[in-house]
């Protein structure tokens, strides 16, 4: 469905540069629930937290906690049943799906945790077709195809289709698929669940790196302990609440 254009607009002038103190993401009181056979699930119970600018986040709790479903309200694509999310000053828990499909197209990046690689497309493909549905203009793609892929360390695998890279190597094509439009937010599921060890650390000093030389935000769920010491923040869920 087509945006009208004023409502563009509006999306566009509300969105500035975050400055250093200010929160970039706020979420006060959220609440989710779903009905299932006609009684209600309550999912998030809840939920205060914030996000600052260039820091690495953790939702970390088990399978069934709520992270997924807050992760999701926090990307836009969920709403939540009570409570307000405020993304860099808008209140992004009451605007139209429209203005937050702009939004996100524009200054949010998702990663998740089977990879989301066309798997026909080169990993300079993939990253390409980020550009172009963020709406980049393709005199820019080449270059900065190139700074993500060498970003992530993968400057020697550009002509790869995902099949003939490993785990590690798919999840950081994800990644720079995920910066290339040069996002304030960047939201990650489970981003290591499908890698062993070393690979994990090699995601995170990926992450770390980015948060330096983009200037992102990253906000991550994960039930892995062995990461959360790279963390700025960790919030535990417990049964739709942190702890």
């Amino acid at each position: 469905m087509a945006i009208p254009q004023e409502e563009e607009q509006i999306a566009e002038a509300q969105i500035e540069p975050a400055v250093e103190s200010r929160n970039l993401l706020t979420v006060t009181d959220v609440e989710r629930t779903f009905q299932v056979g006609g009684s209600p699930l309550h999912v998030l119970k809840g939920i205060r937290m914030e996000l600052k600018e260039r820091q690495l986040v953790m939702l970390r709790g088990r399978s069934g906690s709520g992270k997924t479903t807050l992760l999701n309200c926090l990307g836009g694509l969920d709403t939540p049943s009570k409570g307000e999310i405020l993304f860099n000053g808008l209140p992004f828990h009451s605007m139209s799906d429209d203005q937050r499909t702009l939004v996100r197209r524009k200054h949010m990046g998702f990663i998740f945790q089977a990879f989301a690689l066309m798997p026909l497309l080169s990993a300079r493909e993939n990253v390409e077709l980020s550009l172009r549905m963020a709406g980049v203009p393709r005199s820019e793609w080449k270059d900065r195809v190139t700074e993500c892929l060498e970003l992530v360390g993968l400057e020697r695998r550009m002509s790869h289709r995902p099949f003939e890279l490993s785990g590690g190597e798919q999840q950081r094509v994800a990644i720079a698929k995920a910066i290339a439009h040069k996002p304030m937010l960047l939201l990650a599921d489970e981003p290591t669940a499908e890698l062993d060890t070393g690979m994990s650390a090699q995601i995170m000093a990926v992450f770390q790196n980015i948060i330096r030389t983009e200037q992102v935000t990253i906000c991550m769920t994960t039930h892995d302990p062995t990461i959360l010491e790279v963390a700025d923040r960790v919030y535990e869920m417990v049964d739709g609440k942190f702890i």
